[in-house]
């Protein structure tokens, strides 16, 4: 998960927004104990094209492997299923994609509480309103969302509700987990970006705005060097719908714009894990995650 802050600086006065044209290496390196007979696996790991984001390469790369197949799920996420017959001590996949990334253009329509209240609108976004275990908000988190809101419009309040949240929320790697539900990182007072997307997720949902979990990388240095390769984690953000698709980075404050790249969408991480699968044999010694980001222009 990316420090906090660490997308936060603003563009010097008089500068115009700009693509990024970031090269983005994961790798994840599993050691098991044993030979391990089978694999059956799902990666989430490709970025799609979107406004605002424009996939120019990509590749995944698995070792060992027998077969793979690409597909888009049900929420529109890109999927790569593979599996590996061969016993085999190690599997080590490989995504590797270029992504041009653009700042996102101001929302163009926008609509009311009116609207957002409306059987249509409720009926369209019903999977985007109803909270999962992991997003379901604890009392004290719809209290809070409720007293900002206030007087504000829709796409005011949705902003006010995740700073709001992420003031009384410290940043700490290692307190939670992916699966840790959102009340419990609340009462801790303590989470890293999944919990702060989960939390926001779940407020919004308690006022009545569409809201998803998007999952992705964030470049974690602000105006880097082209060609220089910084260490990067996965990220976590949120969407909410507005009249339009709006994304924002709880965790740092910011709209998501040319400093991230999206991987999927979903109503929270356990939609959208970076892979899942399930094998026949030794246990898991050891995984190593590695992200490496690269500004290109």
């Amino acid at each position: 998960m990316s420090a906090p802050e660490a997308a936060g600086a603003a563009a010097e006065p008089g500068a115009g927004p700009r693509s990024e044209r970031l090269r983005v290496v994961h790798t994840s390196t599993f050691r098991y104990s044993g030979p391990v007979l089978a694999s059956y696996n799902e990666a989430r790991m490709t970025p799609v094209s979107q406004p605002g984001q424009v996939v120019v390469s990509s590749r995944l790369d698995v070792h060992p492997h027998t077969w793979m197949h690409a597909y888009e799920d049900y929420w529109g996420t890109s999927v790569t299923g593979f599996e590996v017959l061969a016993p085999h001590e190690s599997m080590v996949i490989t995504a590797e994609h270029v992504v041009e990334v653009s700042p996102r253009l101001p929302v163009r329509s926008i609509v009311d509480w009116a609207t957002l209240t409306s059987a249509d609108v409720r009926d369209r976004f019903a999977e985007f309103l109803a909270d999962t275990p992991t997003t379901a908000p604890p009392q004290e988190v719809l209290d809070l969302a409720r007293e900002v809101v206030g007087d504000l419009a829709p796409a005011e309040a949705a902003e006010a509700v995740c700073l709001a949240l992420r003031e009384r929320m410290d940043y700490v790697p290692g307190v939670t987990t992916v699966h840790t539900p959102a009340a419990e990182a609340w009462a801790a007072q303590r989470g890293v970006c999944q919990d702060m997307a989960h939390l926001a997720v779940g407020a919004l949902h308690g006022i009545g705005i569409p809201a998803r979990y998007v999952s992705g990388y964030l470049h974690p240095v602000v105006d880097a060097e082209i060609g220089t390769t910084v260490s990067g984690e996965s990220h976590a953000w949120v969407e909410w719908w507005v009249g339009e698709w709006v994304a924002y980075d709880p965790t740092n404050r910011v709209a998501a714009g040319e400093h991230h790249v999206a991987l999927g969408r979903g109503r929270s991480y356990d939609d959208v894990p970076p892979l899942r699968g399930i094998y026949a044999g030794a246990e898991t010694q050891e995984l190593t995650v590695q992200v490496q980001i690269t500004r290109e222009a």
